[in-house]
This record gives C-alpha cells, structure tokens and sequence, in this order.
C-alpha cells in the first residue's frame, strides 16, 4: 500500500509492539504528529513538559516494563533538549529509540532555521544513529533501530527524519514483529576452567551490576550464591535482584557500601564480576581493588573486559546463559571460615541512630517501604536521597520497581522516569518518586504532565535546603568552604504543586509524615510532600575516591 513517511512510521511503531511515545511537537515533525492523530486510537502520545521530560518517561517505562521506550522531539532545540536523556540511557544500557524531525533534505547544511546536525551530537551517547535521507529506506531503518535496541547490550538508538521524507510517499510492505532472543551459545571456552576456579576457592566472592537485571538473570544468580555458598554485594544498578535480607545478600558495594562488603571484596581470593563494568564507584581504587584475588568477569560486552581492571578469567556472553551453563559445573560447598570472618566485619557496619522527633533519612526511607507495600515503584534523582533509597529500601520484587540514573548521575531524572513507569500496564502498586531539593528543581515542572494525565505520583522531597552530597564533600574534603552549595531557594513546595493542580504537604516529624503519605496512597492526584531533614545529615559509609576499604568514614 502507498503511505506517506509519517504513516509508515506510526505503521512500524505497532509493527514494534509499541502503544504509548513520549514526545512534544513541532515544526519538524508537524508531518508525524499530523499521523499520530489519525492513529490515536492505536498509538498513546503522552505530551511532557519538556523534550527531556520525554526522554527519561521513556527511560523509566523502559526499566519498569522490560519493553523498549520511545521518545520524539522535533528538529533543532528539540532534539538537542533529548541529549541529557540519551546519555542517561547509554550509561545505563536502557533500550530506547528516539525519534527527531529535522529541516527538509534540500536545506540540510545551510544553517536552516531549527537545523542542527544531531546524529553527530548524539553519536557517541547512542548504540547507533540514523539519518533517513530516502523515504524507501524509512521502515527498514526503523525496524534496525529497534533490534539494535533491544540485543546485546541494550541502549538508545535514535533515528533523524528529514520533514520532506515525513511527507513523501512509497509503497509500505508490513513486516511481522521480529523476535529478539537472548544470544545463546552452545558453549563457551573456559567455562571448565572457571568453574574449577570457583570450586576451589576458600573465599569466594560475587559482585553483580545491571547486566543481570537486564538479562534476567536473577534466579541463576541466587543458585549460584546458594549452592556454593558465596556472599555477594552489587552496584546500584542492580538493586533488587536479590531480595532485601536474602541470605548472603551484603547489599551495595562501593563507595558507599557496606563496610564488610567491601571489605570482603578486598580480601576475598576468588571475586566474580557478574554483568558489571568495574566503575570508579565500585572499584575506587583500580590498582587495589579485590586485593589479591582472582578475578572473573562475565560480561555481555567485550569491550568492558579488562578496561577498568585487570581479569584472570573472563567469558563474553549473555549472563544468564552463561550462568545456566555454568551452574551444573558448580559444586555445592560451605565456606564457614569465611563467613565467620565476614560476621565479625558485620559488626563494624554503619547503622544510623534513630530519632522520631526530627526526620532521619533512613527512618523516612523505612516509613516509605513499610506504608507503600512490597509492589511500589521507586525512581529517584542523584544525590544523597539516591543513596539513602538504595541503602534502606526493602526491594522484594525485582529490580524494575528500583529506576535511577547510576552511570550518568543525572539529577532532574526521578520525575520523568516516574511518568513513564506510570504508563506501563503491568506496574501495579504505587509510583513513588523520591529527590533532593537540588534534584527538584531541574525537572518539576513535568507536574503540569502528571497532573494532566492523572498520575498520582507521591514525590517524597528530602528538603536540606542545600546541594546535599556536594555539601558533605566539601565537609568532608574542602575543609567546610561551602562554594555555591547553599542555593538560599526559599520555594513553597506546596503551593507550587497546588498551582500545577496537585496535592503538598509539609512535614518536620516522622509522625507528621506518617500521616501525610497516608493520605497521599489515597490520592488520585500527584501529591509533594516536603521533608525537613538536617543539612548535615550525611551519606555513611563513605570510601574517598582512590581508596579502599580500609579508608572507609563511618562517623
């Protein structure tokens, strides 16, 4: 049949399995809006407040959903304004495909009006990048983004469509849906050898990051740590995988991880690097980290094996087909030398001290997880409330009810990611966005979004009235010179979100927030409730940057 490019965009769209785009119209894509509308009833458009709103919306119902996101924003500042939301997708390794209009084909490097070169800005913070010169090639195009997207290593794709190849016409072939299975192998060499290495190790340890999540590899992880009886931390980017108080689960590793996770991780003999990339916030140290152990890296992407730290072994694979493979190689085993010293590091953990009179951060944190039930959604922006979510939420049902930005530190994320979880159909409970008033203010105005859409977020705001980590780190390493981290912002939070058309309050106590989130779990609308915390509340435990664990704060 003979469609215009526009049409044959939305066409791949359902094609793709794809039902809700996050996005904000403008010249550059008047052709495509203009097909959106006669293709409304198949294909949810979910208008933001800003184009970066729009993609991280479509990062968040990426993570929370497993499906892959899609964006759009017209030519020029539009497409730039995508840029911060790509990068965070690219570091996070979120499946994603954005779309942006450009000037017509003829105008493309004449300084046109609303003309940038955006495959080239975006080249290196996408898996790949297209610009559609002949409406021939529009749908193939597309249907590549979208595998490119979704194997492998996930991660942004995004495509650049002239305005005249939006409009001009060909015959469309429609396509079935293409499958995108996990990369199988029959087997991998040096599994034997890996396996004899884990077998005869006296202090195995496991560290696991993101690429377990992304390949749902959870329950092949939780055998492995069980029947060989190997503790095991993670990075931020795999929060939840194993469930809060899982046995041998030590929580996170790094910076501000357990004191005897890391610890452990300095004086293990065996480390098994499990869909990890060894990042400066894990191994702050490269040189030292995992002391004198062997080390093992399973990993999807080659280019990761070896850039950061120095590996003995290493298998390039998808996580859990590797593990699967390996598993039946792993002998069952009980390290109780090794886990009579960790418990002895057990008791120089940081257990912050409890007060009911002021807000604690991690009391808030408790409060949250105990009101909101075991199904709700958190996302968060960067900074001290980020840690706080990863160090006291009790995650019991995975890692896509946990969206943050890890690689990027992206502050202004939390509420976008929490409108797009909010269009996934099968995110059941309540969407909880947890910030600082640092992180707040970037991206609040998307308020006006969740109030038009009817999305009863419950942003929980750690109000310090500071830039909270930049503040202890000057405490901690700039000898208390306080440069610009003391905005001086006297916002009314709640009169702000009751302007947009929500819901605020303000709260100093535990108690008063105890009430508070209970009427907010009631709410149909958006709801801000504004925290009072000390500004020197800090971030503990603490490595510096280039340390190890024997340089861990922990008052």
């Amino acid at each position: 049949m003979l469609l215009n490019g526009s049409d044959i965009l939305s066409e791949v769209l359902l094609e793709q399995g794809v039902d809700t785009i996050f996005g904000y119209p403008g010249g550059g894509v008047l052709n495509i809006y203009d097909s959106f509308y006669k293709y409304k009833d198949r294909l949810h458009h979910v208008m933001t407040a800003h184009e970066q709103g729009a993609a991280h919306a479509a990062d968040g119902y990426a993570r929370a959903t497993g499906k892959t996101g899609v964006c759009i924003a017209t030519s020029g500042p539009g497409a730039t304004n995508l840029v911060t939301g790509l990068a965070t997708a690219y570091m996070d390794s979120v499946p994603m495909v954005a779309i942006t209009g450009n000037v017509g084909t003829s105008l493309i490097g004449r300084d046109a009006f609303q003309e940038v070169y955006i495959i080239g800005i975006t080249m290196p913070i996408t898996k790949h990048n297209f610009q559609v010169r002949r409406v021939e090639e529009l749908a193939d195009t597309l249907r590549k983004a979208f595998k490119l997207a979704h194997t492998g290593r996930y991660g942004p794709v995004l495509v650049d469509i002239p305005k005249d190849v939006s409009a001009a016409i060909t015959e469309y072939v429609p396509q079935p849906p293409v499958e995108t299975p996990r990369q199988v192998k029959d087997s991998y060499p040096g599994l034997e050898e890996i396996a004899r290495v884990i077998n005869t190790a006296k202090r195995p340890y496991i560290l696991f990051g993101g690429g377990v999540r992304l390949s749902d590899a959870g329950d092949e992880v939780r055998e492995l740590i069980n029947r060989a009886d190997i503790p095991a931390s993670y990075t931020l980017m795999a929060s939840g995988v194993l469930a809060y108080g899982e046995k041998n689960n030590m929580g996170l590793l790094g910076m501000h991880g357990c004191f005897s996770g890391n610890k452990a991780a300095d004086n293990c003999d065996v480390l098994i690097n499990i869909g990890s990339r060894f990042s400066d916030r894990v191994a702050l140290n490269m040189k030292k980290f995992g002391g004198d152990a062997k080390i093992i890296h399973i990993d999807i992407d080659p280019s990761e094996v070896g850039k950061n730290i120095k590996v003995d072994y290493s298998v390039i694979g998808d996580v859990k087909d590797v593990l699967q493979k390996l598993l039946p190689m792993i002998e069952a085993k009980q390290h109780l030398q090794w886990q009579h010293q960790i418990d002895a590091w057990k008791t120089r953990d940081y257990h912050p001290k409890n007060d009911a009179s002021v807000i604690k951060p991690h009391q808030l944190v408790s409060a949250i997880c105990e009101m909101a039930g075991p199904d709700a959604t958190y996302t968060t922006d960067v900074g001290q409330h980020q840690i706080w979510a990863a160090q006291y939420l009790h995650l019991t049902k995975g890692p896509n009810h946990f969206l943050t930005s890890g690689g990027l530190g992206t502050m202004g994320y939390g509420y976008g990611a929490a409108i797009g979880a909010s269009f996934g159909k099968d995110v059941k409970g309540p969407v909880i966005h947890l910030t600082g008033d640092g992180s707040f203010h970037m991206n609040m105005n998307e308020a006006c979004t969740a109030v038009s859409y009817g999305l009863p977020i419950i942003s929980v705001i750690f109000n310090n009235r500071v830039l909270g980590m930049v503040r202890q780190w000057q405490t901690v390493f700039y000898g208390k010179r306080y440069s610009s981290s003391d905005p001086e912002r006297v916002t009314d939070y709640v009169k702000v979100i009751e302007g947009f058309g929500g819901v605020g309050y303000h709260v100093e106590t535990l108690a008063e927030f105890k009430e508070a989130f209970a009427k907010a779990l009631e709410s149909k609308v958006p709801v801000w409730i504004d925290c009072v915390i000390d500004k020197d509340e800090r971030v503990l435990p603490m490595i510096p940057g280039g340390g190890t664990s024997s340089d861990t704060i922990l008052d």
